[in-house]
């Protein structure tokens, strides 16, 4: 059934080729042999075939053996062509040109492509470059105008940057100062009476000379904190070892 269905398709590519007719026959006569060839060797290598073996190792070195056997034999026949009519081998060479004609144009077509990526990618690459161009230039440029900036840059104008730094400087002094006077104005008031100060003075001087053997005053609204501060920072008084509300003049002698 191969057979027939082989020589069928012989016969209708050399009718389509416009081959002889004596070409049609000898190209089916080759055929005919070819396959004569094919079941004869296909015979022998079935009777050929050795019994199935239990050891399957061996059965595979033996495979293995008449593989490179059957190599070896093939490798040293020479290759030649069948057919010896030249308008059975002008027709396969034709078809092998055109086979071969349209595998190039896969090829080109394919290169083709590859160039335009190419040359895709080599613009988006000079295009990158030549922003990277400007921004080393644009760089370039800033770094000479700071330079000559600095050059320009004289002792005077340090002195004037100085100079108005200080002024900044005693400006937040002078706010500063101004602030903390308006918080000791609300949380330290002034004495509202100065003649308050010799009257504490004069309870304390009184409590030591009569109750000398308890001469502590007990701090309240009436006595001013700062001036209390003062009396015990100057070691005027002392205060109480017990109680932090209650001082006593400092004794002097």
């Amino acid at each position: 059934m191969l057979r027939a269905e082989v020589e069928e398709r012989a016969a209708g590519e050399a009718a389509a080729a416009g081959l002889s007719e004596a070409a049609h026959l000898e190209l089916l006569e080759l055929c005919e042999e070819q396959f004569t060839h094919l079941e004869k060797l296909q015979n022998e290598i079935i009777l050929c075939e050795p019994e199935f073996s239990e050891n399957l190792q061996e059965q595979s070195v033996n495979g293995l053996i008449a593989t490179e056997a059957e190599l070896k034999q093939w490798l040293s026949v020479e290759p030649s062509l069948l057919p010896s009519n030249s308008e059975i081998l002008l027709q396969a060479g034709k078809e092998e040109m055109l086979k071969l004609c349209s595998e190039l144009e896969m090829v080109v077509s394919c290169y083709e492509a590859k160039r335009d990526k190419l040359k895709e990618t080599k613009e988006l690459e000079q295009k990158w470059l030549e922003e990277k161009k400007k921004v080393l230039v644009a760089v370039t440029n800033h770094f000479e105008r700071l330079k000559m900036e600095k050059e320009k840059f004289s002792g005077h104008s340090i002195l004037l940057d100085t100079k108005e730094k200080i002024q900044k400087m005693k400006a937040y002094h002078e706010k500063l100062m101004e602030t903390l006077g308006d918080v000791l104005e609300v949380h330290v008031p002034l004495l509202q009476n100065e003649t308050s100060s010799s009257k504490k003075k004069k309870v304390l001087m009184n409590k030591a000379l009569e109750t000398p053997h308890d001469p502590y005053v007990t701090i309240d609204h009436t006595f001013w904190p700062p001036y209390v501060e003062m009396l015990l920072r100057h070691g005027i008084a002392v205060r109480h070892q017990e109680n932090n509300f209650k001082i006593r003049l400092e004794n002097f002698f």
